[in-house]
């Protein structure tokens, strides 16, 4: 197994997330060596200069966190942060479309944000919490049908996180194809374990730190 510090992207996505608190979320970033900082749009530029002599990558969100920008806006969205510095984009899907079957729809926004990202990581959050098995299973294909890299359980805004049985059924979909990144209420190494023997291959958490403490 990789060293547990290099499954996490060390996450502040609330809103009051000011510069204090994103020097703080970089600085252990560093610190720990962690695969990448995940921060909102706004602070792509600023942890992009800040992490420029490290391998820690820089994601962040969009269309975040309810999925229900127009195609348009993301792409928009995922081309300024790359032109930013992101590495990395995670993107909200459409969970109303995807509910109403208009299938077409959810893969073709995936592959055009795919495009956006030139040679970049996407990943795309499917919120599990929302669906069903068979919504979770078709999300799952689309996103893979579309391009992507990952899928990812959850924004941690929705009503539930990441479970060890959703992670497993959506990592029984992408197979080897893909990878899957568990986000959402993890936050003790007992949890970051539990992901990880379902199929995670990426933790997104507010609790790097502990977690990685946990596992010394």
């Amino acid at each position: 197994m990789e060293k547990l510090n290099k499954y996490i992207d060390h996450t502040y996505l609330k809103a009051f997330g000011g510069d204090s608190v994103i020097d703080k979320l970089i600085e252990e970033a560093k610190e720990y060596n962690f695969k990448s900082v995940c921060v909102n749009p706004y602070n792509v530029k600023k942890a992009k200069d800040a992490l420029k002599n490290t391998d820690v990558l820089v994601c962040t969100v969009i269309g975040f966190p309810l999925g229900q920008n127009t195609t348009e806006v993301k792409v928009y969205e995922t081309l300024d942060a790359i032109k930013n510095g992101a590495d990395e984009i995670d993107m909200v899907i459409n969970v109303a479309a995807l509910k109403d079957k208009k299938y077409d729809y959810v893969e073709n926004e995936i592959k055009e944000i795919k495009q956006a990202c030139f040679n970049r990581t996407l990943k795309v959050i499917i919120e599990t919490c929302y669906l069903d098995k068979d919504e979770i299973k078709k999300a799952s294909e689309l996103s893979l049908k579309a391009g992507a890299d990952f899928v990812k359980t959850s924004t941690g805004f929705g009503t539930g996180g990441a479970t060890k049985e959703d992670v497993a059924l959506m990592k029984s979909v992408v197979g080897n194809n893909a990878e899957v990144k568990a986000s959402g209420g993890v936050s003790t190494l007992e949890d970051a374990l539990k992901m990880i023997d379902a199929g995670a291959t990426r933790i997104g958490t507010s609790k790097g730190v502990e977690i990685v403490k946990g596992g010394m």
